[in-house]
Protein backbone atom coordinates (compact mmCIF):
# COMPACT_ATOMS: atom_id res chain seq x y z
CA UNK A 1 0.00 0.00 0.00
CA UNK A 2 2.83 2.31 1.07
CA UNK A 3 4.47 2.03 -2.31
CA UNK A 4 1.83 3.77 -4.06
CA UNK A 5 1.45 6.28 -1.54
CA UNK A 6 5.00 6.87 -2.62
CA UNK A 7 4.54 6.82 -6.32
CA UNK A 8 1.82 9.40 -5.75
CA UNK A 9 3.48 12.03 -3.87
CA UNK A 10 6.31 11.54 -6.12
CA UNK A 11 9.52 13.98 -5.57
CA UNK A 12 7.97 15.48 -2.28
CA UNK A 13 7.53 11.60 -0.67
CA UNK A 14 10.47 11.64 1.63
CA UNK A 15 10.13 15.53 2.50
CA UNK A 16 6.35 15.13 3.95
CA UNK A 17 6.97 11.03 4.44
CA UNK A 18 9.89 11.79 7.10
CA UNK A 19 9.36 14.89 8.24
CA UNK A 20 9.21 15.33 11.81
CA UNK A 21 7.90 18.21 13.70
CA UNK A 22 9.83 19.96 16.60
CA UNK A 23 8.09 23.27 16.37
CA UNK A 24 5.19 21.95 18.38
CA UNK A 25 6.00 18.14 19.33
CA UNK A 26 3.84 15.67 18.55
CA UNK A 27 3.55 14.74 22.11
CA UNK A 28 1.59 17.79 22.43
CA UNK A 29 -1.17 16.41 20.03
CA UNK A 30 -3.86 14.91 21.01
CA UNK A 31 -3.94 12.30 18.48
CA UNK A 32 -6.78 10.64 16.66
CA UNK A 33 -7.53 7.19 17.80
CA UNK A 34 -10.00 3.84 18.70
CA UNK A 35 -11.04 5.24 21.68
CA UNK A 36 -10.99 9.03 20.83
CA UNK A 37 -15.16 9.39 22.53
CA UNK A 38 -14.23 7.50 25.29
CA UNK A 39 -11.06 8.91 26.22
CA UNK A 40 -11.26 12.49 24.96
CA UNK A 41 -14.78 13.45 24.04
CA UNK A 42 -16.83 12.12 26.62
CA UNK A 43 -14.94 14.22 29.30
CA UNK A 44 -16.65 17.37 27.33
CA UNK A 45 -20.40 19.10 28.56
CA UNK A 46 -22.30 17.48 25.45
CA UNK A 47 -25.20 15.34 25.95
CA UNK A 48 -24.75 11.79 25.48
CA UNK A 49 -26.91 11.35 22.45
CA UNK A 50 -24.11 13.33 21.08
CA UNK A 51 -21.21 11.07 21.86
CA UNK A 52 -23.26 8.32 20.68
CA UNK A 53 -23.61 9.89 17.51
CA UNK A 54 -20.00 10.40 17.43
CA UNK A 55 -19.39 7.10 17.94
CA UNK A 56 -21.39 6.36 15.26
CA UNK A 57 -19.43 8.74 12.60
CA UNK A 58 -15.99 6.58 13.59
CA UNK A 59 -17.64 3.05 13.19
CA UNK A 60 -18.59 3.31 9.91
CA UNK A 61 -17.05 2.50 6.87
CA UNK A 62 -13.28 1.30 5.54
CA UNK A 63 -11.91 3.93 8.49
CA UNK A 64 -14.03 2.43 11.08
CA UNK A 65 -11.96 2.19 14.54
CA UNK A 66 -9.17 3.76 13.93
CA UNK A 67 -10.23 7.06 14.92
CA UNK A 68 -10.12 8.65 11.63
CA UNK A 69 -12.95 9.74 9.10
CA UNK A 70 -13.65 10.24 5.27
CA UNK A 71 -16.49 12.10 4.65
CA UNK A 72 -17.70 12.53 1.12
CA UNK A 73 -19.34 16.55 0.79
CA UNK A 74 -21.77 17.48 -1.88
CA UNK A 75 -23.04 20.92 -1.20
CA UNK A 76 -21.40 22.99 -4.11
CA UNK A 77 -24.43 22.86 -6.21
CA UNK A 78 -25.35 25.72 -4.27
CA UNK A 79 -22.54 27.86 -4.17
CA UNK A 80 -21.15 27.12 -6.97
CA UNK A 81 -24.36 26.39 -9.30
CA UNK A 82 -25.61 22.77 -9.84
CA UNK A 83 -23.97 23.21 -13.51
CA UNK A 84 -20.73 24.17 -12.48
CA UNK A 85 -20.97 21.04 -10.07
CA UNK A 86 -22.87 18.45 -12.31
CA UNK A 87 -22.32 18.97 -15.53
CA UNK A 88 -18.80 16.91 -15.47
CA UNK A 89 -21.19 13.59 -14.06
CA UNK A 90 -24.59 14.75 -14.60
CA UNK A 91 -25.56 11.39 -12.70
CA UNK A 92 -25.06 13.90 -9.52
CA UNK A 93 -27.80 15.87 -10.32
CA UNK A 94 -29.65 13.14 -8.34
CA UNK A 95 -29.21 12.92 -4.75
CA UNK A 96 -29.82 8.66 -4.88
CA UNK A 97 -26.22 8.61 -6.75
CA UNK A 98 -23.92 10.98 -3.94
CA UNK A 99 -25.54 8.79 -1.07
CA UNK A 100 -24.26 5.85 -3.49
CA UNK A 101 -21.21 7.06 -4.09
CA UNK A 102 -20.76 7.14 -0.31
CA UNK A 103 -21.21 4.22 0.75
CA UNK A 104 -19.26 2.53 -2.24
CA UNK A 105 -16.51 4.30 -1.38
CA UNK A 106 -16.18 3.14 2.55
CA UNK A 107 -16.72 6.60 3.75
CA UNK A 108 -18.06 7.25 7.50
CA UNK A 109 -20.48 9.72 6.55
CA UNK A 110 -22.35 11.61 3.57
CA UNK A 111 -22.45 15.83 4.45
CA UNK A 112 -25.23 17.29 1.65
CA UNK A 113 -28.01 19.82 1.85
CA UNK A 114 -31.35 19.68 3.35
CA UNK A 115 -33.15 19.02 0.13
CA UNK A 116 -30.44 16.51 -0.87
CA UNK A 117 -30.20 13.98 1.44
CA UNK A 118 -34.55 14.85 2.58
CA UNK A 119 -35.12 13.87 -0.09
CA UNK A 120 -33.65 10.10 -0.17
CA UNK A 121 -33.79 10.14 3.85
CA UNK A 122 -35.97 6.85 4.16
CA UNK A 123 -33.99 5.14 2.28
CA UNK A 124 -30.49 6.09 3.60
CA UNK A 125 -30.59 7.41 6.60
CA UNK A 126 -29.58 4.25 8.47
CA UNK A 127 -27.22 2.87 6.34
CA UNK A 128 -24.93 5.64 6.42
CA UNK A 129 -24.33 8.59 8.61
CA UNK A 130 -25.84 12.07 7.55
CA UNK A 131 -24.37 15.30 8.16
CA UNK A 132 -26.71 18.12 6.67
CA UNK A 133 -25.10 21.21 5.72
CA UNK A 134 -27.57 23.90 6.97
CA UNK A 135 -26.29 27.57 5.31
CA UNK A 136 -24.97 27.95 2.21
CA UNK A 137 -23.60 31.14 0.08
CA UNK A 138 -26.44 31.42 -2.97
CA UNK A 139 -24.33 32.98 -5.27
CA UNK A 140 -26.94 34.31 -7.13
CA UNK A 141 -26.47 37.99 -5.74
CA UNK A 142 -24.74 40.93 -8.32
CA UNK A 143 -22.35 41.68 -7.33
CA UNK A 144 -20.70 38.79 -5.20
CA UNK A 145 -21.09 39.05 -1.66
CA UNK A 146 -19.37 36.96 1.09
CA UNK A 147 -22.48 35.80 3.13
CA UNK A 148 -24.10 32.77 4.37
CA UNK A 149 -27.47 32.00 5.31
CA UNK A 150 -29.36 29.48 6.77
CA UNK A 151 -31.65 26.98 4.34
CA UNK A 152 -32.96 25.14 6.73
CA UNK A 153 -33.46 24.43 10.78
CA UNK A 154 -31.44 22.41 12.61
CA UNK A 155 -35.05 20.12 13.66
CA UNK A 156 -35.28 19.11 10.16
CA UNK A 157 -32.07 17.62 9.97
CA UNK A 158 -33.04 15.99 13.18
CA UNK A 159 -36.09 14.66 11.91
CA UNK A 160 -34.93 13.09 9.16
CA UNK A 161 -32.29 10.61 10.71
CA UNK A 162 -29.20 13.13 10.53
CA UNK A 163 -26.29 12.09 13.04
CA UNK A 164 -24.99 15.71 12.88
CA UNK A 165 -24.89 19.30 10.88
CA UNK A 166 -22.78 21.33 9.32
CA UNK A 167 -22.44 24.88 8.81
CA UNK A 168 -19.72 27.46 7.05
CA UNK A 169 -18.52 30.63 8.72
CA UNK A 170 -17.11 32.98 6.12
CA UNK A 171 -14.32 34.65 8.35
CA UNK A 172 -12.58 38.14 7.68
CA UNK A 173 -16.33 38.62 5.91
CA UNK A 174 -18.26 41.99 6.72
CA UNK A 175 -21.49 39.15 7.91
CA UNK A 176 -19.04 37.09 10.18
CA UNK A 177 -20.68 38.49 13.19
CA UNK A 178 -23.89 37.55 12.25
CA UNK A 179 -23.26 34.09 10.95
CA UNK A 180 -21.11 33.45 14.23
CA UNK A 181 -24.01 34.45 16.03
CA UNK A 182 -26.35 32.18 14.05
CA UNK A 183 -24.29 29.01 13.43
CA UNK A 184 -23.84 29.01 17.49
CA UNK A 185 -27.31 29.36 18.22
CA UNK A 186 -27.71 26.24 16.00
CA UNK A 187 -25.27 24.25 17.22
CA UNK A 188 -26.19 24.49 20.67
CA UNK A 189 -29.87 23.49 19.31
CA UNK A 190 -27.81 20.44 17.49
CA UNK A 191 -26.20 19.29 21.01
CA UNK A 192 -29.03 19.48 22.59
CA UNK A 193 -30.96 17.02 20.34
CA UNK A 194 -28.10 14.81 20.72
CA UNK A 195 -26.29 15.54 17.22
CA UNK A 196 -22.74 16.46 16.32
CA UNK A 197 -21.44 19.80 14.79
CA UNK A 198 -18.72 20.44 12.26
CA UNK A 199 -18.11 23.89 11.19
CA UNK A 200 -16.45 25.03 7.60
CA UNK A 201 -13.67 27.71 8.82
CA UNK A 202 -13.20 29.21 5.69
CA UNK A 203 -11.60 33.08 5.25
CA UNK A 204 -13.44 35.54 2.38
CA UNK A 205 -12.66 38.60 2.41
CA UNK A 206 -10.65 40.77 -0.66
CA UNK A 207 -8.27 42.24 1.53
CA UNK A 208 -6.86 39.11 2.29
CA UNK A 209 -4.72 39.17 -0.87
CA UNK A 210 -2.15 41.65 -0.66
CA UNK A 211 1.05 42.55 -2.81
CA UNK A 212 2.78 40.30 -1.09
CA UNK A 213 0.31 37.43 -1.71
CA UNK A 214 -3.10 35.88 -1.08
CA UNK A 215 -3.34 34.92 2.65
CA UNK A 216 -6.86 32.92 2.90
CA UNK A 217 -4.37 29.96 3.01
CA UNK A 218 -2.23 31.29 5.90
CA UNK A 219 -1.86 28.96 8.69
CA UNK A 220 -1.79 32.00 10.83
CA UNK A 221 -5.14 33.05 9.72
CA UNK A 222 -6.71 29.59 9.41
CA UNK A 223 -5.16 28.48 12.59
CA UNK A 224 -7.15 31.40 14.06
CA UNK A 225 -10.81 30.62 11.93
CA UNK A 226 -10.16 27.17 14.02
CA UNK A 227 -9.82 28.27 17.04
CA UNK A 228 -13.32 30.39 17.00
CA UNK A 229 -14.60 27.98 15.20
CA UNK A 230 -13.83 25.44 18.38
CA UNK A 231 -14.93 28.17 20.42
CA UNK A 232 -18.27 28.10 19.40
CA UNK A 233 -17.86 24.37 20.48
CA UNK A 234 -17.55 22.78 16.79
CA UNK A 235 -17.14 19.11 17.62
CA UNK A 236 -15.01 18.94 14.28
CA UNK A 237 -13.22 21.83 12.60
CA UNK A 238 -13.16 21.54 8.29
CA UNK A 239 -10.59 23.47 7.08
CA UNK A 240 -8.41 24.04 3.83
CA UNK A 241 -4.65 22.84 4.12
CA UNK A 242 -2.30 25.59 4.93
CA UNK A 243 0.08 26.70 1.61
CA UNK A 244 1.36 29.83 3.44
CA UNK A 245 1.89 31.89 6.67
CA UNK A 246 2.21 35.65 8.12
CA UNK A 247 -1.38 36.69 7.25
CA UNK A 248 -1.53 38.83 10.44
CA UNK A 249 1.57 40.70 9.79
CA UNK A 250 0.55 41.21 6.00
CA UNK A 251 -3.00 41.99 6.35
CA UNK A 252 -2.30 44.26 9.15
CA UNK A 253 -5.29 42.31 10.98
CA UNK A 254 -5.68 41.61 14.41
CA UNK A 255 -2.77 40.77 16.67
CA UNK A 256 0.07 38.02 16.61
CA UNK A 257 3.25 37.29 18.16
CA UNK A 258 6.35 36.58 16.95
CA UNK A 259 7.24 33.18 18.15
CA UNK A 260 4.45 31.78 16.60
CA UNK A 261 6.54 32.76 12.78
CA UNK A 262 9.76 32.23 14.26
CA UNK A 263 9.53 28.97 16.87
CA UNK A 264 5.63 27.43 16.50
CA UNK A 265 5.74 27.34 12.19
CA UNK A 266 8.41 26.73 9.91
CA UNK A 267 7.62 26.44 6.05
CA UNK A 268 6.81 23.41 5.76
CA UNK A 269 3.55 22.13 5.13
CA UNK A 270 3.22 19.50 8.27
CA UNK A 271 4.42 22.40 10.49
CA UNK A 272 1.45 24.63 8.91
CA UNK A 273 -0.97 22.07 9.38
CA UNK A 274 0.41 21.29 13.24
CA UNK A 275 -0.56 25.22 13.57
CA UNK A 276 -3.95 24.74 12.25
CA UNK A 277 -4.14 21.38 14.96
CA UNK A 278 -3.36 23.39 17.61
CA UNK A 279 -6.04 26.08 17.49
CA UNK A 280 -7.59 23.00 17.63
CA UNK A 281 -7.11 22.40 21.16
CA UNK A 282 -3.86 20.55 20.26
CA UNK A 283 -5.98 18.03 18.60
CA UNK A 284 -8.84 18.06 21.21
CA UNK A 285 -11.32 18.69 18.60
CA UNK A 286 -10.65 16.58 15.68
CA UNK A 287 -9.19 18.69 12.27
CA UNK A 288 -10.38 17.56 8.77
CA UNK A 289 -9.11 19.10 5.83
CA UNK A 290 -10.96 20.03 2.61
CA UNK A 291 -10.25 17.62 -0.33
CA UNK A 292 -10.39 21.18 -2.98
CA UNK A 293 -11.11 21.47 -6.59
CA UNK A 294 -11.03 18.11 -8.92
CA UNK A 295 -7.99 19.52 -11.05
CA UNK A 296 -8.20 16.52 -13.65
CA UNK A 297 -5.21 13.78 -13.61
CA UNK A 298 -3.40 15.22 -11.14
CA UNK A 299 -6.25 14.41 -8.27
CA UNK A 300 -5.01 11.72 -7.10
CA UNK A 301 -1.84 12.23 -6.22
CA UNK A 302 -3.19 15.79 -4.78
CA UNK A 303 -5.68 13.94 -2.87
CA UNK A 304 -2.72 11.75 -1.05
CA UNK A 305 -0.42 14.55 -0.51
CA UNK A 306 -3.20 16.57 1.60
CA UNK A 307 -3.94 13.04 3.52
CA UNK A 308 -0.74 12.32 4.45
CA UNK A 309 -0.13 16.37 5.37
CA UNK A 310 -3.44 16.00 7.61
CA UNK A 311 -2.30 12.78 9.04
CA UNK A 312 0.96 13.40 9.82
CA UNK A 313 -0.04 16.80 11.19
CA UNK A 314 -2.02 15.11 13.76
CA UNK A 315 -5.60 15.73 11.88
CA UNK A 316 -8.16 13.52 12.07
CA UNK A 317 -9.46 13.02 8.05
CA UNK A 318 -10.60 14.67 5.06
CA UNK A 319 -13.13 15.69 4.00
CA UNK A 320 -13.05 15.12 -0.14
CA UNK A 321 -16.11 15.96 -2.81
CA UNK A 322 -15.00 17.01 -6.08
CA UNK A 323 -12.19 14.89 -6.97
CA UNK A 324 -14.64 11.96 -6.33
CA UNK A 325 -18.10 12.87 -7.68
CA UNK A 326 -16.50 14.66 -10.76
CA UNK A 327 -15.55 12.02 -12.54
CA UNK A 328 -16.95 8.26 -13.26
CA UNK A 329 -18.46 6.62 -10.73
CA UNK A 330 -15.96 3.67 -10.46
CA UNK A 331 -12.92 6.31 -10.36
CA UNK A 332 -14.74 8.01 -7.45
CA UNK A 333 -14.71 4.99 -5.28
CA UNK A 334 -10.96 4.25 -6.04
CA UNK A 335 -10.37 7.97 -5.33
CA UNK A 336 -11.88 7.86 -2.16
CA UNK A 337 -10.57 4.76 -1.01
CA UNK A 338 -6.82 5.79 -2.07
CA UNK A 339 -7.93 8.92 0.23
CA UNK A 340 -8.62 6.03 3.22
CA UNK A 341 -4.83 4.00 2.06
CA UNK A 342 -3.19 6.85 3.86
CA UNK A 343 -4.99 6.87 7.13
CA UNK A 344 -4.83 3.01 7.09
CA UNK A 345 -1.38 2.57 6.24
CA UNK A 346 0.30 2.20 9.94
CA UNK A 347 3.48 3.19 8.69
CA UNK A 348 1.99 6.97 8.13
CA UNK A 349 2.29 8.13 11.35
CA UNK A 350 2.39 11.72 13.41
CA UNK A 351 5.39 13.85 12.92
Amino acid sequence: MKEDIISLLGEEADSLLEHQCKAIPKDSIIQPSPDYVDNIFSVTDRPAPVLRNYQSLLSVGRLSGTGYMSILPVDQGIEHSAGATFAPNPIYFDPQNIVELAIEGGCNAVASTLGGLGSVARRYAHKIPFIVKLNHNDAMVYPSSYDQRLFGQVRQAYDMGAVGIGATVYFGSESSRRQLQEISEAFQQAHELGMVTILWCYLRNDGFKTADGDFHLAADLTGQANHLGVTIQADIIKQKTAETNGGFNAVKVGKTHPKVYGELTTEHPIDLGRYQVANCYMGRVGLINSGGASTGEGDFSEAVRTAVINKRAGGMGLISGRKAFQRPFADGVKLLHTIQDVYLDKSISIA
